[in-house]
């Protein structure tokens, strides 16, 4: 093998993040369209309320946070690739029930199918079992970034799509992307020779207890559900204004496509100031507060065009920049050998959230109207705020693995001691039974010669 393919991805690891990707993204894709043109649609369906409006946008959220776990441990027993056909299958179907639908009812069934076809953590595991430990990072954030660019994608040709065929073709084309993820799993993407557990990658039941008592775990969890909270029911409200004020549904996307651009052009420079300058928490409070700010402009002037635009602009730059540094924290924050777990019900959460801020927000607008679906959400920020604010400043961390032959396993403890001692280094878990280390280190002053020199010792 030549040095650049050790150095690089090799020509199974691409397949794998590009198929892996397009399955992730296309899935995601179908989610996210039907966000800024549902509201619209739903209210001349037979049996519409605004509850049950927000019950449609958001349940897909509560059969992705009830499955997607127990799907990927599934996966662990019967094979990656039956679990995500399956749940592709299941997500077409859903996509078809909702196309097919006459009321709100059946749609509310379509999208609690779309939901249980949850295969994100079972995505993840097969990612994690083709690919090497020094490109996982890479290939996972790679799959991970599919979900922004599927969101921001589905906001500028959502209302577009809606103008040309309507939101029942929209879940029509759902179900065509299900399938083509079907083609890219079956034809695409490689078959593992061998399937096991990554506890980097992918929950592991008897870790669950660790993370739920890591206090600042939990609040990223509170986080990301309060983010997604805040998404869903946001979307229940912004259509509805933008027609109030006087833009025309089909010319919704004229207004969302450089509010993308200037979210994604906005929160550069505060990732940079909060990866590169050390300055996380700082940055990650004043997003939080900038959400809350935003969704308040909503409330009091989201009846006047300009604005609105303001408002959604402001939301969408703090969005973005939180989106960004949530998985990041989490895996910073998490125990060495438990970041899959701590990202597992990082994602469980993240769902849940949709869900509630669906139907709570849908509730909320059929009691006082619409622009009290803003205040709901400026009080979200508000609380996540003061939840946020106890969190202790985050390290500099990174995650290494290394695999271990039986000699090195032997001596598990000495092992980890001897690891323990190594400059930047801040935590070590040798798992003998696995053949692995995980360790927590601190990137900047680690000496993974040090390291190499210790496993060659033991060799």
């Amino acid at each position: 093998m030549s040095e650049q393919v050790v150095k690089g991805m090799t020509s199974a690891e691409r397949r794998t993040t590009l198929g892996l990707a397009g399955v992730y993204g296309f899935r995601m894709l179908g989610l996210f369209l039907i966000l800024p043109v549902f509201a619209l649609f739903a209210q001349d369906l037979p049996g519409s309320t605004p509850f049950l409006t927000g019950l449609a946008i958001g349940i897909y959220g509560l059969t992705q946070a009830l499955l997607q776990i127990p799907f990927g441990m599934l996966s662990d027993r019967i094979g990656r690739k039956p679990v995500i056909l399956g749940g592709l299958v299941l997500f077409a179907l859903g996509s078809a029930v909702a196309a097919s639908a006459g009321d709100i009812h059946w749609i509310i069934i379509g999208r609690a199918l779309q939901g249980s076809g949850a295969v994100a953590a079972a995505i993840m595991a097969l990612a994690a079992d083709l690919t090497r430990e020094e490109q996982r990072t890479k290939i996972m954030a790679s799959i991970g970034m599919t979900i922004g660019a599927s969101f921001m994608l589905a906001m500028i040709i959502g209302p577009t799509l809606d103008a040309w065929v309507g939101v029942p073709g929209i879940f029509w084309i759902t179900a065509a992307l299900a399938l083509i993820g079907m083609a890219l799993i079956a034809w695409v993407v490689p078959t593992p020779r061998v399937s096991r557990v990554h506890r980097d990658a992918e929950p592991v039941p008897a870790l669950f207890g660790r993370v739920l008592r890591n206090p600042d775990l939990l609040r990223l969890d509170w986080g990301i559900f309060s983010l997604h909270f805040i998404l869903t029911s946001l979307f229940l409200a912004v259509p509805l204004q933008l027609k109030a004020v006087g833009v025309a549904p089909a010319d919704h996307a004229l207004v969302y496509l450089p509010v993308m651009i200037l979210a994604i052009v906005g929160m550069v420079p505060f990732v940079i100031m909060a990866e590169k300058g050390g300055r996380m928490k700082p940055v990650f409070l004043g997003a939080i507060a900038t959400l809350a700010v935003a969704l308040t402009l909503l409330w009091r002037l989201g009846n006047q065009f300009w604005p609105l635009v303001a408002g959604v602009a402001i939301f969408f730059v703090a969005f973005n920049l939180l989106e960004a540094t949530l998985p990041s924290l989490v895996s910073k924050t998490a125990p060495a050998e438990a970041k899959g777990t701590a990202m597992g019900v990082y994602s469980t959460s993240q769902f849940a959230g949709a869900f509630v801020g669906g139907a709570l927000g849908g509730w909320v607008h059929q009691q006082w109207g619409v622009m009290a679906v803003f205040l709901l959400g400026a009080g979200a920020a508000l609380l996540w705020l003061l939840a946020a604010a106890g969190m202790r400043r985050p390290g500099q961390y990174s995650s290494e693995l290394l695999h271990l032959d039986a000699a090195q396993a032997a001596d598990a403890d000495g092992l980890a001691s001897a690891l323990q001692a190594v400059p930047g280094v801040v935590e070590v878990v040798v798992v003998a039974e696995e053949g692995v280390a995980y360790l927590k280190v601190e990137r900047k002053v680690f000496e993974r010669d040090r390291v190499d020199a210790i496993l060659a010792a033991r060799a």
